[in-house]
């Protein structure tokens, strides 16, 4: 459940709680499940922040090549390990309280995750695209 009070600067105070119901299938990756923080609707789209939850095993079709057309993106892993491969920088094993933040439009391909892997994600803005590469 989010909560929005007082508007200042254009950004509302906002409290998100933790509810399992607040996870939802069918974003970006159908192998994944989102809690939306509230984020993006507090920021008047000038950031987001969400919970994935990985909710299917790896498969070697989960490795394609993208990036994202964003200016900032963190991600902090709460749960569990999850593992990329980053151009120019190497593969990388994340784990329960691991960060990384990606430079905007470093291309990167996911190779694999824990079954009880959970991540914290901060994207600036909002709305960005996603694109596969060759």
């Amino acid at each position: 459940m989010n909560e929005i009070t007082s508007v200042k600067s254009g950004q509302s105070f906002l409290v998100s709680h933790l509810l399992d119901s607040a996870f939802k299938s069918g974003g970006l990756r159908g192998y994944s499940a989102y809690r939306d923080l509230g984020v993006a609707n507090a920021t008047q789209g000038l950031a987001t922040a969400h919970v994935i939850r990985m909710t299917a095993p790896f498969t070697e079709e989960h490795a394609q090549q993208h990036h994202h057309n964003v200016q900032l993106q963190l991600v902090y892993v709460l749960k569990g390990w999850f593992k990329n491969e980053f151009e120019g920088e190497g593969v990388h094993v994340m784990e329960a309280g691991s960060c990384w933040l990606q430079p905007p439009g470093i291309r990167h391909k996911v190779l694999g995750w824990s079954t009880d892997c959970e991540l914290l994600e901060i994207i600036l803005p909002a709305e960005h695209a996603t694109v596969v590469d060759p």
